[in-house]
């Protein structure tokens, strides 16, 4: 079984022999031009013949470091299972939640995908390169963490959700009579209520909406200041579900809401 892991600890290894011969030629190269500024010529030849050496030693080093990633056969590695073998556990070790299967996952809001021919990885539809398990998914949970942290007023959401309800309420009675001013809607409707034009999709993803609706499920509001409760509702048809974490990180599906008077 291949592990990126073991690669990395292999080439940490060069990559320690590299940096000192690094340091030394920058040195070698420094007394070569102070020698030739001092006009010591028998030190400046003998420098030189040590910066050839140890550049000749750098390259050997580096053709090490080749040979070894060249020898990982990263594509092996992506077509055997044991990069998503390796995914998964990465997202274990940081408490990532991932649903799905290679090569599309769901790491909540992110939609992840890898572009098997060519070697990509995605999260939404950000290109980013890395083939290192371990460092996307830590990559990812900051930028769950960042959003988390980003600020946010469950009751001006929920005022957004109540103001997209009552158009879809007005345009399900259009040229009836209005029974009812409550009633369960879906909140994928209300989502295009939201977002009415490609462009605001484009800025406003149905991800983005489910991050939203966590954290509005997830916080203590449950009324609206025009006196208006909500409660969200679930379906047996998961197409028409929006799936989101609540605050353990336990899933829920949402399916529904409807805003109501007691």
């Amino acid at each position: 079984m291949a592990d990126y892991e073991d690669l990395v600890k292999q080439t940490d290894v060069f990559e320690k022999e590299l940096k000192d011969k690094t340091g030394a030629i920058q040195k070698l190269f420094k007394n070569i031009n102070n020698n030739m500024d001092k006009g010591d010529l028998k030190s400046w030849t003998r420098d030189v013949g040590s910066l050839k050496n140890s550049l000749q030693e750098s390259e050997s080093v580096l053709e090490n470091m080749k040979f070894m990633v060249d020898n990982f056969e990263i594509r092996e590695y992506i077509e055997s299972g044991d990069f998503a073998n390796q995914l998964i556990s990465a997202c274990e070790l940081f408490g990532v939640d991932v649903k799905g299967d290679f090569p599309n996952y769901e790491m909540f809001p992110f939609r992840v995908r890898f572009d098997v021919e060519n070697l990509d990885m995605y999260i939404d539809r950000k290109k980013v390169q890395c083939l290192r398990p371990l460092t996307f998914v830590k990559d990812v949970k900051a930028m769950q963490d960042k959003l988390l942290r980003a600020s946010f007023d469950p009751l001006v959401f929920a005022g957004e959700i109540a103001n997209a309800y009552d158009l879809a309420l007005l345009k399900q009675n259009q040229g009836k009579s209005l029974v009812s001013s409550s009633g369960d809607i879906y909140l994928k409707t209300l989502y295009n209520f939201l977002t009415p034009m490609r462009r605001f999709r484009k800025d406003y993803d149905q991800q983005s909406f489910a991050f939203d609706l966590a954290r509005l499920y997830s916080s203590d509001v449950h009324s609206m200041d025009d006196g208006r409760k909500f409660q969200f509702g679930p379906s047996r048809n998961i197409n028409k579900c929006v799936r989101i974490l609540d605050k353990d990180g336990r899933e829920e599906y949402l399916a529904t809401i409807r805003f109501f008077t007691e």
